[in-house]
């Protein structure tokens, strides 16, 4: 369990998420990596993936439209909005779609814990 899907577009992010999730392991890894909503939609078909974390400012779609469109395709993954631009707003949108979490990005440690108990690892386990 773990198997990470990330949606951003901005490739440092991608790269920062991925080295902070891989190295928390715990069962944490990072299996893909999206720029964009369509090629988050196209990895979600070829990979078995347990949750994702998902930019909301995005060209294209935005994160919750993606994560509205993600959750046809497969509605039972759990998806983490993590996002700078988090406000009331986004947040009940995100929700009325079917995203489990809301983290404002710089947030890490709160996001590692959300992966880890929305795949259903020991979340009793210390963080790193």
């Amino acid at each position: 369990m773990g198997k990470t899907l990330i949606v951003d577009d901005e490739d440092d992010m991608r790269l920062l998420l991925q080295l902070t999730i891989d190295d928390a392991d715990h069962g944490l890894h990072v299996v893909g990596q999206a720029a964009n909503g369509e090629e988050a939609l196209t990895i979600q078909r070829e990979l078995d993936i347990d949750v994702i974390v998902l930019d909301h400012q995005m060209p294209g779609m935005t994160g919750i439209q993606t994560a509205e469109a993600l959750l046809v395709e497969e509605p039972d993954v759990p998806i983490v909005l993590y996002t700078a631009h988090l406000d009331s707003r986004v947040a009940a949108e995100a929700q009325r779609v079917g995203v489990r979490r809301c983290i404002k990005k710089g947030d890490i440690r709160s996001l590692i814990t959300a992966l880890r108990e929305l795949t259903g690892l020991d979340v009793g386990d210390p963080l790193p």
